[in-house]
């Protein structure tokens, strides 16, 4: 066994691996850029208390899942364990609100949870997060919804579904958790533990407890949605206009209420076939109080998460192939001191000239350098020994036919870049 390995909950992404990363990113990137989305990058650690506020306490994330630290200065930080938080400071901090609204902003990046490892859940993760801040029509929680659905069939996953429901707004959220908790106390003695914590802390979370004890509780709750005001039900019905207008497959899920405080209105997930248990492959929601938990002014978004390891686990279990990455296809093999120096030099005019190539290293034999380029799958290895050099060429083999032909050094580039396509 090696001294080190990698942290429980963590993943070792291998060259092997990158093609999946590159290609779903670059769908993801091409998705949001088509309908005006803008990358923003944000600290991977912030204070403590932004997520505290803005993720709420008595959630799972603060009070079980956070990274937190304090560094050297006495500050309290933490990892990031979701990022619209993050995301809405900036756009405080930096003026954003005085741009054209809404800004749709979208980005990459790690975020980090404690919790238990499980099939395409990690301690550390990557997520594609989108966001759409400064607007409160339901056009824009359309426009979100649409992405991640797109963005999922465009890479392979199938029979996909919205679950969709209202958490409603503080006009009428606070009433529905009244008529929640009185049902609740009627059946205190047959909940769980967690259950009667979250009634305390955060009540809506109730819905969302996966104890077998509480799953006939749940199924006899009332339901949000029958107690929105009339604001929140014109938004969700017009939201459900708009799905059906665009022929977006949706279930009403009076149980999902997500894992964070700050969501008001929509919430919802993307969910698809055949990749067992777990059907959900991300979900989002509207957060219009949140800017205000974090001391900003009222500024209304929505927004969605991604994780691309779940993703990518699953894209490989449905057979999904994606393209190779571009690697060079020409290899220059050499023979003797000065035939590796003109390698070298070779080399270096190539790069520059946008011509991919490796270089041999150390003194072996034309042999094993020519096994090592039809490894590295090289088109073309280009071979340099004394011979070569006194005559001023370079022996090129084609190592798919076997063909193999001199080419005068002063012309090497210009043949290569007609024969190679450039990275």
């Amino acid at each position: 066994m090696p001294q080190f390995q990698r942290p429980t909950g963590t993943l070792d992404i291998l060259p092997e691996d990158q093609p999946y990363w590159y290609h779903v990113r670059a769908r993801a990137r091409r998705l949001a850029e088509m309908s005006g989305f803008e990358r923003i990058d944000v600290p991977i650690f912030e204070s403590t208390e932004l997520f505290a506020r803005g993720v709420g306490e008595g959630t799972d994330i603060v009070d079980k899942e956070m990274y937190s630290f304090t560094d050297k200065g006495d500050h309290e930080l933490t990892l990031r364990p979701e990022f619209t938080a993050g995301i809405l400071r900036a756009y405080i901090e930096n003026g954003m609100h005085v741009l054209t609204q809404p800004v749709k902003l979208y980005t990459f990046g790690p975020l980090f949870r404690y919790e238990r490892p499980q099939a395409g859940r990690f301690r550390q993760h990557t997520q594609f997060d989108v966001e759409i801040i400064g607007e409160q029509d339901p056009a824009a929680d359309l426009e979100v919804m649409v992405l991640a659905w797109d963005l999922y069939a465009d890479l392979g996953f199938r029979d996909l579904a919205f679950q969709l429901n209202s958490t409603g707004c503080p006009a009428c959220k606070p009433a529905y958790v009244a008529v929640l908790k009185e049902y609740y106390d009627r059946h205190h003695d047959a909940i769980c533990d967690d259950c009667r914590r979250r009634l305390e802390r955060s009540p809506l979370r109730v819905l969302d407890c996966k104890a077998a004890q509480c799953q006939p509780i749940i199924e006899g709750a009332p339901h949000i949605i029958d107690h929105l005001c009339d604001e929140c039900a014109d938004h969700l019905a017009e939201l459900r206009e708009y799905l059906d207008l665009l022929g977006r497959t949706y279930t009403i899920n009076h149980r999902l209420v997500r894992g964070l405080d700050y969501y008001t209105k929509t919430v919802f997930e993307v969910w698809a076939a055949g990749i067992g248990a777990q059907s959900a492959v991300c979900g989002g929601g509207r957060y219009d109080g949140l800017a205000e938990l974090i001391g900003g002014p009222s500024t209304p978004g929505v927004g969605f998460g991604s994780g691309q390891e779940r993703i990518i686990m699953v894209m490989r279990e449905l057979g999904v192939d994606v393209p190779p990455l571009s690697s060079p296809r020409v290899f220059l093999a050499h023979l003797g001191d000065a035939a590796r120096r003109e390698a070298l030099h070779l080399a270096d005019g190539m790069r520059r000239e946008d011509v991919a190539v490796y270089v041999a290293f150390g003194k072996r034999g034309l042999r094993s350098q020519l096994r090592e380029a039809g490894k590295r799958d090289a088109k073309y290895v280009v071979i340099l020994g004394e011979t070569e050099l006194a005559s001023g060429v370079a022996s090129v083999r084609d190592m798919g036919s076997g063909d193999q032909l001199d080419v005068h050094l002063d012309d090497l580039y210009n043949w290569l870049k007609t024969h190679v396509q450039p990275n």
